[in-house]
């Protein structure tokens, strides 16, 4: 009777009947799983936790249980709870290298005070060199157990920081390629460029495990689109398993295109016997199994373009591909990878549709006075030391309205920001779920004012509001993470909204709010310009220039 209701999702209905079960017996492993999952469902988080430790004290070699509440505890913020519940899955299971990894390199997807990012930075670079010098892949079991770890993780938060990760990086490619190269020695060793012989075409590769409807990877379709058929022949290779109408663009724009799901030496076998020239990661950093792949050689020259917009350290990877516009003047130092930057913002972003405006700001418990400012980015993009700045444009624009998409975790840092010049942060800053993609973008087409963030700025979220012609205030950031709204709005040729400082941000976001005719009149002139920025195929020349110059240096 549990099971079915929790077949069914009566949640509810299942808690009370598992809880039964468990006053009469202490239960099976997979009753404290289900359990906790109903709690999840019905986001009892207090409850959810409190399930999963209980089935851990009952069964502390049960690494599901481990995994899930270590995961689960940092993303909700509570990163202490998830460091000792590292700790202590690493004591309970000490020859899984999965709870090694988060013993040593768990640190916060979201921190409360600027102070906690160098320090847990300092917890992350000492916890790397622990892991390094306690990696042993000497045996069997020893290298498949860290090869299944770097399977189920990968360092994604590090980049979060906001500083210069080229050395940590290196460091934590060079152990993953240690890893793989371990468990796959035939596929490490450096290949030798395929001859091309007359009226022969570059066999290029795109490799990823979001060949589908995703922001790391959305853009990708343009090169594909784009791509100059007499002289390339493109190979992809989709390793994930959602497909959907943009799993269907890439079909259709590739020569070759191979399905291989969560399969990964079938898919290094695949890929060594199309014999590619080039082969290519949108992104590495953000799908464990990508990672693991890119630390192989699987083709003579290997790349990464910046759906996750930060250096690899791979010793396997050759070339990072980015934008000319990105790029500070410095930028190779940010880079363990040689760095190429293709024209404009690098990519042949698709103009997204937009619908017609068919809903009211009603319809989000939004009233028709508020200066709405969108603030939609995931909350690890949001850093402390900038709470200040929402505070400051409310004090001066008293009919703000912050709209949030994702940040209920940014609340008690919200709170005290407000406070501080005396103002209830419940007044100004409102917390929406929009799961529908229809309601996201109307929520754009009904807000005034697009706020990007500090030190990581938006990327799809960006591009999807310059298509809904909304007015969007970005800073410039120091690494190419933090310029991503600066380019495109640089290629639009709108730039009146790029601010140097904070100080020019609050500015600029206060006169939006503040002044409806230059609201419009930079709205309108983002509408005229689409053109400059959608769709575009210099930077694809750019690309495939490069592609032939690599090749023929090659050969």
């Amino acid at each position: 009777m549990s099971n079915k209701l929790f077949a069914q999702g009566r949640w509810q209905e299942a808690i009370a009947q598992y809880q039964n079960l468990l006053e009469i017996s202490l239960g099976d492993i997979e009753i404290y799983w289900r359990l906790s999952h109903c709690y999840r469902q019905l986001n009892l988080l207090d409850e959810y936790f409190q399930t999963l430790q209980q089935g851990i004290q009952l069964y502390p070699t049960d690494a599901r249980l481990h995994f899930t509440l270590i995961i689960d505890l940092r993303r909700n913020g509570r990163i202490e709870e998830a460091i000792y519940s590292a700790e202590n899955a690493a004591k309970c299971l000490p020859d899984d290298y999965t709870f090694q990894i988060l013993k040593y390199l768990t640190i916060p997807s979201v921190y409360d005070h600027q102070e906690e990012i160098n320090f847990y930075r300092q917890r992350f670079v000492e916890g790397l060199q622990d892991l390094i010098q306690q990696t042993s892949l000497k045996t069997f079991e020893e290298r498949n157990s860290a090869l299944a770890g770097i399977g189920r993780l990968t360092n994604f938060y590090l980049s979060y920081q906001a500083q210069n990760d080229i050395d940590l990086q290196r460091q934590y490619g060079k152990l993953v390629h240690e890893i793989m190269a371990a468990n796959f020695p035939q596929w490490v060793v450096s290949l030798c460029m395929p001859k091309l012989q007359p009226n022969q075409k570059i066999r290029v590769g795109y490799i990823s495990n979001y060949l589908h409807s995703y922001s790391g990877t959305l853009w990708l379709t343009g090169w594909l689109r784009y791509c100059d058929r007499q002289n390339f022949e493109i190979y992809c290779y989709y390793i994930g398993n959602e497909p959907d109408p943009v799993t269907q663009q890439f079909q259709e724009y590739s020569d070759v295109f191979h399905h291989i799901p969560h399969n990964l030496p079938a898919a290094c076998e695949q890929i060594i016997a199309d014999q590619l020239h080039i082969l290519v990661f949108p992104e590495i950093g953000m799908n464990p199994q990508t990672m693991q792949m890119a630390a192989l050689r699987l083709a003579p020259v290997q790349c990464v373009a910046w759906g996750h917009p930060v250096t690899t350290g791979l010793p396997t990877i050759d070339y990072f591909i980015s934008s000319q516009l990105m790029e500070p003047e410095n930028a190779q130092e940010h880079y363990s990878e040689k760095l190429i930057r293709l024209p404009n913002i690098g990519v042949s972003y698709p103009k997204p549709y937009i619908p017609p405006v068919v809903k009211t700001r009603s319809d989000f418990q939004l009233s028709d006075d508020a200066v709405i400012y969108l603030s939609c980015q995931a909350p690890f993009k949001y850093l402390p030391q900038y709470d200040f700045i929402f505070a400051e444009i409310a004090r001066r624009v008293p009919q703000a309205k912050f709209v949030f998409l994702r940040g209920s975790l940014l609340q008690p840092r919200l709170k005290r920001a407000f406070a501080a010049i005396g103002l209830d942060y419940e007044d100004y800053c409102v917390f929406l779920s929009i799961p529908e993609r229809l309601d996201y973008l109307m929520i754009n087409l009904l807000s005034d004012v697009y706020l990007d963030t500090f030190t990581w700025s938006g990327g799809n979220t960006s591009l999807e509001a310059i298509a809904c012609n909304l007015p969007i205030v970005t800073c410039r950031g120091e690494f190419m993470r933090g310029l991503h709204s600066y380019s495109f709005l640089k290629m639009l040729g709108v730039t009146d909204t790029i601010a140097e400082n904070e100080a020019e941000y609050i500015e600029i976001a206060v006169k939006l709010g503040l002044d409806p005719v230059w609201r419009r009149d930079i709205s309108q002139r983002m509408s005229q310009r689409h053109d400059r920025l959608f769709d575009d195929k210099t930077c694809v020349e750019g690309l495939e220039a490069f592609y032939k110059q690599v090749v023929r240096e090659s050969l």
